[in-house]
């Protein structure tokens, strides 16, 4: 996939554009995304439009939502989706103060485009003063197409990225990976060195370096854990470790059937299921007696 990191590009090629900033990649965005690849056309280029960083965090500083996809993922997930290029522009003062009308003479003049596909509640220029009705009586003359997509909905309620949001943070990964499709949720990070406690209690684990990106609740989960082109099943503890006085959050993930020095590798995990909180056990053989019952709910014979 072609990045471009300015709103401009070589047009030899028509190109059909998904426009919005597809946080999680949900199951309402990879129908727009269908919709998307629906209009490309032989010779024509099949593209997304978003930004590095949140709108708010230069609209509304400090209020930013913490999101379910770093900006790396993201792009990952738009490849897969079939999109060949992607403006991945920063929003800043110069795409904040566009007016609707200069922006989309940009989508034409400088980017080819030929089809655009958005949400129906698309809002677009300076204080979101456009929508997709003006989107589509100002490109009516282009020729050129304007696909509204009406939300996709679960439960009779909207899918959103605020929605499944909501999920992760309180620990329901099992709703929020239906919302998302694909591979759901997943936590990616590189293998650091720990304080080396999971050894001595029997249960070496890999301290993942947590992504800038919202984390579940805390707690103990069951989960996949994906190491060089392979899975294992695997416990995975998030949270500030309340037996041994932590305060920091930490990902730390015990895999079954593994016992490689991985630190430096990265450690990909998802399917994440809650089983219980993370509590302070009276000593720490209970909290040990508790790990050998967590394996239980990964098929791994503990005791209890």
């Amino acid at each position: 996939m072609k990045i471009w990191h300015e709103l401009a590009r070589d047009r030899k090629r028509p190109l059909v554009l998904a426009i919005g900033f597809f946080d999680g990649f949900h199951r309402g965005h990879r129908e727009i995304a269908r919709q998307t690849l629906r209009l490309r056309r032989p010779r024509w280029r099949c593209g997304v439009l978003t930004f590095a960083n949140h709108p708010a965090t230069y609209l509304r500083p400090g209020t930013e939502p913490a999101l379910l996809c770093t900006p790396h993922e993201r792009l990952e997930l738009f490849a897969r989706a079939g999109f060949e290029e992607c403006f991945f522009v920063p929003f800043d003062e110069r795409v904040a103060t566009l007016s609707p009308q200069r922006f989309l003479e940009i989508l034409v003049e400088q980017l080819g485009v030929l089809g655009v596909v958005v949400g129906t509640t698309f809002r677009f220029g300076h204080k979101r003063a456009g929508d997709v009705a003006l989107m589509r009586a100002s490109l009516s003359v282009a020729p050129l197409e304007v696909v509204a997509v009406e939300p996709v909905a679960d439960g009779g309620t909207r899918i959103s990225s605020t929605r499944i949001r909501e999920l992760v943070r309180t620990g329901d990964l099992k709703a929020a990976d239906y919302l998302l499709g694909g591979t759901g949720y997943e936590i990616r990070g590189a293998v650091e060195v720990g304080a080396g406690r999971g050894h001595a209690l029997g249960f070496p684990t890999a301290n993942v370096r947590a992504p800038a990106k919202l984390l579940p609740a805390d707690g103990v989960y069951a989960a996949t854990a994906r190491y060089d082109g392979r899975d294992y099943a695997a416990l995975v503890s998030i949270g500030s470790n309340p037996q041994f006085g932590g305060s920091a959050r930490t990902v730390e993930a015990w895999l079954r059937d593994f016992e490689q020095t991985i630190y430096g590798r990265e450690l990909a995990l998802r399917d994440l299921r809650y089983l219980r909180e993370q509590r302070l056990f009276a000593e720490v053989g209970e909290l040990v007696d508790q790990m050998h019952r967590d394996l239980q709910a990964i098929g791994y014979p503990g005791y209890g």
